[in-house]
């Protein structure tokens, strides 16, 4: 991918139907990113999937277009970072008059986060996942955590990652991990207090003014994923004591990195 992406002087909307018939829609206003991403099926017959930083409004968390645009500049630059199974590449940046749209190749995973509301449904792909016998919900998990040892040698620091960034393809036992937009490069300072992410994985320092946020941040959230898909159905598997080392509330109890957090989960839990 160039550096500096395509340019068009094309709309958004144009420039994604310029790409292809659009098959699907993903509407994320409902959800307060403001982005709007949608699945294209190009003359070839080739799917794709193509993020933009949707209409031109202000979303209830403050952000708007040239915001949401930056966040997919940074996405991109994430995953271009580093080259791994469970990163789903971006094939190009098209730079538009009213914003970036990043376009990558469609995976047919289904996302594993469910509405709170449909949390119980065992029908939804975060129970269907729990359900799974231990040792693929293991490999899942040890793609999602293989994944963020690579970003970390590259750099990066994980933000805003939780069950809403996972997309699992369950006939071919793929994990995919996607929404990069609040990663950062490098540990920062805690500035806003409450920062992005969903509180069943964030760790105490998200929400704390001034905290340090570093590996040891990302290490906390790889334990709850830990916890929630492989411990709460396997409540007796060798991973307890990992995941209660990485979730202690204070940082400097957790495993110092990324790696060694690796390490002792690939000792308990061998592949």
């Amino acid at each position: 991918m160039p550096a500096d992406g395509e340019r068009t002087d094309l709309n958004l909307r144009a420039t994604v139907t310029g790409i292809g018939e659009i098959f699907a829609v993903f509407d994320a206003r409902t959800q307060d990113s403001g982005h709007i991403s949608y699945g294209v099926r190009d003359a070839d017959g080739k799917r794709w999937f193509v993020k933009t930083p949707g209409e031109d409004e202000v979303t209830a968390g403050g952000a708007d277009r040239a915001a949401r645009s930056r966040a997919l500049e940074l996405s991109a630059e994430v995953c271009t970072a580093v080259t791994h199974p469970a990163l789903i590449p971006i094939d190009r940046i098209i730079r538009t008059p009213e914003g970036v749209v990043t376009v990558s190749p469609w995976f047919d995973g289904e996302l594993v986060r469910a509405p709170a509301q449909l949390r119980d449904d065992p029908a939804q792909a975060f129970n269907r996942l729990k359900s799974l016998p231990a040792e693929e919900i293991v490999a899942a998990l040890d793609a999602v955590i293989d994944l963020h040892v690579r970003l970390d040698a590259a750099g990066w620091v994980a933000g805003d990652l939780y069950d809403g960034c996972l997309m699992y393809d369950f006939p071919t036992r793929t994990m995919k991990v996607m929404d990069f937009e609040c990663y950062h490069r490098g540990s920062f300072v805690n500035r806003v207090g409450r920062l992005p992410g969903s509180t069943r994985f964030m760790a105490p320092e998200e929400s704390t003014l001034g905290a340090v946020i570093d590996a040891r941040t990302t290490v906390f959230t790889l334990g709850r994923m830990i916890q929630i898909f492989l411990l709460e159905r396997h409540p007796d598997h060798s991973a307890r004591e990992i995941a209660a080392a990485a979730t202690q509330s204070e940082p400097a109890k957790r495993p110092s990195s990324l790696a060694h957090f690796q390490h002792a989960w690939r000792r308990a839990c061998p592949s």
